[in-house]
């Protein structure tokens, strides 16, 4: 419907993009580290109808350009959400708004200045997030290795249909539902600027910087300074390695869910079991869509 530049710091400008009902309850929404918010596309196109949708990259991915790499962190990320929140206000108006968040993205949002002071609610899909017991070494050994693979990830490619052949033999996708290899390409590449091949949006040095001192934002999320009610929706934990992440939130008071047979890129997998959850809990809070009107 409208496409807005916001600026976040003196030399960044995320790029804002409104789609959906204008009329329905805001919902504001990004992606996880390494992607785009236009791939998840199956999951937030089931909600066009009844919310009125503001869909943005994380700084240096996406749409947006490439900035420093001593930038590109969770704390910048962060920061910029609430940045990105004060732009919509002004560009759209005020009205309650709802943060819907994936992986690096929903652990900024627990980092930022505001606390979610600024949001009616926050809903975050698979934070990784790790409690301070015996899988903390296991996590902060995961984040390294996952780091030293980034670095050797392939930045240029031939075609869009190279990386999405590439992907078809890779498991980070393979329960996503039909046409996601594609639409990675479509989404993460950009054309070359030696215009020959194309080339990732987000540089695989910036997005294995964040895997550097993700074991530091994982353990310290404050949940009970947090200033507005927050759902997380998992992946299956039966789905996962032994190993993987897991987190205590102790007497917080968190609503959380798991969405059966999904890993983490459960969105991706699963977007209409996704949508329902963050239906049901908007349903709970009082946050409702406007009456249907028309045909269906």
């Amino acid at each position: 419907m409208s496409v807005h530049p916001a600026q976040v710091d003196d030399d960044t400008v995320i790029i804002l993009r409104r789609h959906g009902n204008p009329e329905g309850p805001r919902l504001v929404l990004s992606h996880g580290n390494g992607l785009a918010i236009d791939l998840y596309y199956p999951f937030w196109s089931l909600l066009s109808r009844d919310f009125d949708l503001l869909v943005h990259d994380l700084r240096n991915h996406g749409w947006n350009k490439t900035g420093a790499q001593k930038d590109h962190g969770v704390d910048t990320f962060a920061s910029d959400h609430d940045r990105i929140f004060e732009a919509i206000g002004s560009l759209y108006g005020e009205k309650p708004t709802v943060g819907v968040f994936h992986s690096i993205s929903a652990v900024a949002s627990l980092h930022t200045p505001s606390r979610g002071d600024n949001y009616s609610a926050l809903v975050l899909f698979a934070p990784p997030l790790c409690n301070t017991g015996s899988r903390y070494k296991e996590f902060e050994s995961r984040a390294r290795s996952t780091a030293d693979m980034l670095r050797r990830r392939t930045q240029w490619f031939r075609s869009r249909k190279d990386l999405a052949e590439l992907h078809s033999y890779l498991p980070y996708f393979h329960r996503s539902v039909p046409g996601v290899f594609e639409l990675v390409a479509r989404t993460t590449l950009k054309e070359s600027e030696s215009g020959q091949g194309f080339e990732l949006r987000c540089p695989s040095e910036f997005e294995a910087q964040i895997w550097d001192h993700a074991s530091k934002y994982a353990v310290s999320v404050d949940f009970g300074g947090l200033k507005c009610p927050v759902k997380i929706v998992s992946s299956d934990p039966t789905s996962q390695k032994p190993d993987s992440p897991s987190f205590d939130y102790g007497e917080a008071n968190i609503d959380h869910e798991f969405v059966p047979e999904t890993t983490h890129f459960l969105q991706l997998e699963k977007p209409q079991e996704c949508a329902v959850a963050l239906r049901r809990f908007l349903k709970q809070l009082g946050i409702t869509c406007p009456p249907k009107t028309g045909p269906g």
